[in-house]
């Protein structure tokens, strides 16, 4: 059975309490991700939506001969988008429910909740004498209470809006403790219900990205020309996690109160919440009760320049979306250095529950801008819809580079064939391929490759030497916080002066080839190296490649898996956590002893031994296969070197392991249009009162909530169905789903009977 991943980063933009609809969408993909995973672990088989899902996934084994798994691996967030990133990632794992996260959107994301008791009315009769702007806000164009507002609903909203006016002005109305503990609430709440397993397979990476914005900043070293340096601001301030996933769920993904320090922060929106500063944090651990054992270490690695400089207690964190509102770069560097233990179809997804921000048929308004508008948009609208262009670029050119590498392997492999056959002569594929045999039949094929670059070959080790320097430059910065650099160019600059001292100044040797220090150095370190040489493997393994009729697909899986397997035991060397406690010290003092940096990750790694143990573990895939895939696979194996002397210097991504195409997917009300068409604006009523809508009414909430659900729903079941070519008919799927979540949302009591009522009938008619 052809086994496949479908790996997903979430991007959740900032929408104020269009974060209502967004967790709709992002619950859907949390139970598409629960029965994917009870789907692979023969659990038990559940009822409602998660039981459609299931079938799809049955259906796709049975009728395409496809096991695919979901892995939601990656979560990025802005904003209110943030909190549903980091309440996601928490679920996903620890294997507790997401449920109490759509208790807190339903009942509590609510003015009468948020505001702080300070700020509230002290009697009726308080500034009356604002009413009337409070009026002008219910019925401006494009705010018809007649036409918006449900008239059993309408009485709510004018209220609450004329008692927000009308309270405490020139400070922001809403409690940032309040706020702080609403969302501990929530975890605690989900630390209470039955953790199941983690939806990720164990040791599987999970990345955790929401942004923050330090308001005062902190000043930061730019190099220029002249002068040689200089000071400027930075005010942008990201709050990460990365975890491997446990065997066992109930773990979590971090102590609570730094998950509610990173949607505090982030979606500490300005003049509604005060700004978040550490003496909210630790009054609120005081409050829960919760200790906070590891609260200088998360300082320290979020806000390293502040802890270095004594400043902390006087960091104040607003809205991330006020520079960051789409966060994709964070999701972007997450893809770095991901393991791969079978075929992966990487997605990006982001939810977007208002494309038609700018009104008009065109998409632009034309009237002029007024004073307001123009003051307004500048400081606030503007900032946080800048297109996600860049981004896309971005993924797009790393895409375009590696269908460019593919091709020019593909059009270099009869050279190569022909190289390794004339090394080796024909009868190497009548041999039994031992580890002895491989290990001595790979130096050989190294060799040979090197010299017959010729002057070539220069270039190509420089490349190696440099991704070498640099992963170890950012290895080194990572794990050592307390040397506040901001970024790896000094760690870089320490590693070279070691290097040449060490020999490595030329790397050639004077017959050819790579000197004895360069092969002795590249043997110790170049992880990057082995694991594109089993990347190459995998796609010559791969029959969308490479098609032959004669060798099987049972054995091009099986092959595919053994491969996988020897992977692994490269990336369980990667990254900070393998190399121990003791490592951080002395990353701390590579600035001043790079040397004994290069020498303990040559002692942890061991990668001579790794080497042994894979050439062990493929001598013994080989021996399982037929004659023409063993043959292909030798040939790939031993042309390596030739393939890599030809594309190292033209790719930047090679520390990339996810080598195929990213593909990027949006989930809007304009994308899915099975129910009712209109987008937006005829689904979603948060979009009122420059999106804060549905933070004045219940009714909204659980209109936009339903709706998220609904549109998450469809969009997943089509994003299951394009992971492969074959047509598959996902219109019945759809209607099933839609009819299960409104049979669980009626059963759970949470949304209005009528509501229901209504979209089920919508669901009938277009769906019969």
């Amino acid at each position: 059975m052809r086994q496949k991943e479908l790996r997903i980063a979430l991007v959740c933009y900032g929408g104020i309490s269009l974060a209502v609809y967004m967790h709709g969408v992002t619950r859907e993909l949390w139970q598409l991700a629960r029965a994917s995973r009870d789907f692979h672990t023969d659990g038990a088989p559940r009822s409602g939506v998660d039981a459609v899902y299931r079938n799809l996934l049955e259906r796709i084994q049975e009728e395409h001969g496809l096991r695919l798994r979901v892995m939601p691996d990656i979560m990025s967030g802005a904003s209110a988008g943030g909190i549903n990133a980091v309440f996601l990632a928490q679920a996903i794992h620890s294997g507790q429910s997401l449920e109490p996260l759509t208790d807190l959107w339903l009942e509590v994301a609510d003015v009468d909740q948020l505001v702080d008791p300070a700020a509230r009315l002290r009697w009726r009769l308080s500034k009356i004498w604002a009413q009337p702007f409070a009026n002008w806000l219910l019925s401006r164009p494009g705010s018809d209470m007649a036409h918006t507002v449900a008239q059993e609903t309408r009485r709510e909203v004018e209220r609450k809006v004329s008692h927000l006016i009308r309270g405490r002005w020139f400070e922001p109305p809403f409690s940032g403790l309040g706020f702080s503990k609403l969302l501990e609430r929530a975890f605690a709440a989900m630390e209470q219900t039955r953790a199941e397993g983690p939806l990720l397979p164990p040791g599987h990476p999970l990345d955790l990205y929401v942004t923050a914005t330090d308001f005062h900043g902190y000043m930061e070293l730019l190099h220029l020309h002249s002068p040689p340096v200089v000071e400027d601001t930075e005010h942008r301030m990201p709050i990460s996690f990365r975890v491997r996933t446990p065997v066992h769920g109930g773990e979590n993904l971090a102590n609570p109160l730094e998950l509610v320090f990173a949607a505090r922060a982030t979606a500490s929106f300005p003049g509604a919440f005060p700004p978040l500063r550490l003496e909210e944090m630790d009054a609120l651990s005081e409050a829960s009760g919760r200790s906070w054992p590891g609260r200088d270490a998360f300082l320290e690695r979020i806000m390293p320049i502040h802890v270095m400089r004594d400043t902390i207690d006087n960091v104040s964190l607003i809205d991330g979306s006020v520079l960051v509102n789409k966060p994709f770069g964070g999701a972007i560097e997450a893809l770095r250095g991901r393991p791969a233990q079978r075929e992966v179809d990487r997605r990006f997804i982001y939810v977007d529950p208002r494309p038609d921000r700018f009104g008009g048929a065109d998409g632009i308004k034309h009237e002029p801008v007024g004073f307001f508008s123009a003051i307004f948009g500048s400081l606030s609208t503007l900032p946080r819809e800048q297109p996600i262009r860049d981004n896309l670029e971005q993924l797009e050119q790393q895409t375009r580079e590696a269908e460019r590498v593919t091709h020019i392997v593909s059009l270099l492999r009869p050279e190569v064939d022909a190289a390794v056959e004339k090394l080796f002569g024909r009868t190497l594929f009548l041999d039994s391929p031992t580890p002895a045999r491989l290990g001595a039949w790979r130096r050989k094929a190294q060799q040979a490759a090197a010299e017959q670059a010729g002057y070539a070959f220069h270039s190509y080790a420089q490349s190696k030497l440099s991704g070498i320097v640099q992963r170890l430059a950012r290895l080194a910065l990572a794990a050592a916080p307390r040397l506040g650099l901001e970024d790896s160019g000094p760690i870089e600059a320490a590693l070279w002066a070691e290097l040449r001292r060490r020999g490595l100044d030329s790397l050639s040797a004077p017959g050819g080839g790579a000197s004895p220090e360069a092969i002795a150095f590249f043997r110790e370190h170049d992880i990057g190296f082995r694991i594109r040489r089993l990347r190459l493997l995998l796609r010559r393994a791969a029959r969308d490649w490479e098609a032959d009729p004669e060798i099987p697909d049972d054995a091009l899986e099986t092959a595919r898996d053994h491969v996988y397997w020897i992977l692994s035991l490269y990336f369980e060397k990667e990254g900070v956590t393998p190399l121990g406690p003791a490592f951080e010290a002395v990353a701390e003092n590579v600035l001043a002893d790079p040397g004994t940096l290069l020498d303990m990750l040559e002692a942890k790694r061991l990668l001579p031994e790794i080497d042994d143990r894979a050439e062990a573990m493929l001598a013994a895939a080989l021996e399982q296969m037929p004659k023409n895939l063993r043959r292909r696979m030798l040939l790939a194996y031993l042309g390596f070197p030739y393939y890599d002397v030809a594309t190292l210097p033209l790719s930047r991504n090679e520390g990339l392991t996810e080598f195929d195409a990213v593909k990027v997917d949006r989930i809007s009300p304009d994308d899915a249009k099975s129910i009712r068409e209109g987008g937006t604006q005829a689904t979603l009523r948060g979009i009122e009162f420059y999106n804060f809508g549905a933070f004045f009414s219940r009714a909204y909430r659980e209109n936009d909530y339903l709706w998220g659900r609904l549109h998450g729903a469809e969009r997943m079941i089509d994003l299951v169905c394009s992971t492969f070519p074959e047509p598959f008919e996902c219109r019945e799927l759809k209607r099933d789903a839609f009819h299960a979540i409104l049979d669980e949302e009626q059963a759970a009591g949470r949304c209005a009977a009528e509501l229901i009522d209504g979209l089920r009938r919508e669901v009938s008619e277009r769906l019969p």
